[in-house]
């Protein structure tokens, strides 16, 4: 993996993730590492878009052709995208977040489509991880890495506090029957948008709430996000739940 720049992260910042469940690190990205996730995320899309027309369909899974898409795992089959998700800005990351030991669970690429990209309702990351039959959930760290210059226009993210919202406890959800999302905050509160250029990454906890709005621009909002927990996540019957790739072992980078 290529070297990458010492991240700088507060004091300031640790103890607002640790009070609040969230922070912001603004162009931590390194350039080569930016421009490399968007040829990425470029190719998936295209990949889905063109397998959607090979069968004839629309909608495949819960992507929707020119809408939405959720493309789970891309490193898997594109290694060179180890090189973030097992990086040392997400080393950095988890040691400011979880401490010594760092598992990447799972990560997408998550986009908007142009003009129609859809809204995501209020939730925890952690209340889908429960709804798939995790128990005993830790909260874990998401690292949502904006690949575009984010807006209120372009269905950016908006984050709740744990002051504002939920308390840093994993809050039920119910299923919304028409859009499909899981929504645990129904109040009026409407959240801290996240108005970053590219390259920049909203750290929150799997605890913490948020949602996104519409994409109402003429470009595709592009997000990467990957997630990491202290340990390795498992189903009910004892599998694996996602992945369990190495980041952190008692403090060392060992990826």
């Amino acid at each position: 993996m290529s070297a990458t720049p010492q991240l700088q992260i507060s004091e300031a910042q640790k103890q607002q993730y640790r009070e609040e469940g969230y922070f912001i690190l603004e162009n931590a990205l390194p350039e080569a590492q930016l421009e490399m996730l968007r040829t990425e995320c470029d190719l998936a899309v295209a990949n889905i878009d063109a397998e959607m027309e090979r069968q004839g369909v629309e909608v495949q899974g819960i992507n929707i052709r020119g809408n939405r898409y959720f493309i789970a795992q891309p490193s898997l089959s594109r290694p060179a995208l180890r090189e973030v998700a097992l990086g040392e800005v997400m080393a950095e990351i988890c040691r400011a977040t979880l401490g010594d030991n760092a598992i990447l669970g799972w990560e997408q690429f998550v986009v908007k489509g142009a003009e129609t990209g859809m809204k995501f309702s209020w939730h925890q990351d952690a209340g889908y991880a429960h709804s798939m039959g995790q128990q005993d959930i830790k909260p874990g760290v998401s690292c949502w890495c904006a690949l575009d210059d984010m807006s209120e226009e372009n269905g950016t993210v908006y984050i709740l506090p744990y002051s504002r919202a939920g308390g840093g406890q994993l809050v039920p959800h119910v299923r919304d029957e028409e859009i499909n999302d899981l929504v645990g905050y129904f109040g009026d509160d409407p959240g801290i948008p996240v108005l970053v250029p590219a390259g920049s990454i909203a750290i929150f906890s799997g605890f913490t709430f948020h949602r996104s709005g519409f994409n109402t621009t003429n470009k595709m909002r592009r997000v990467y996000l990957p997630q990491f927990g202290d340990s390795i996540g498992r189903n009910p019957d004892g599998s694996i739940f996602g992945r369990a790739d190495v980041l952190l072992e008692n403090g060392v980078h060992v990826s």
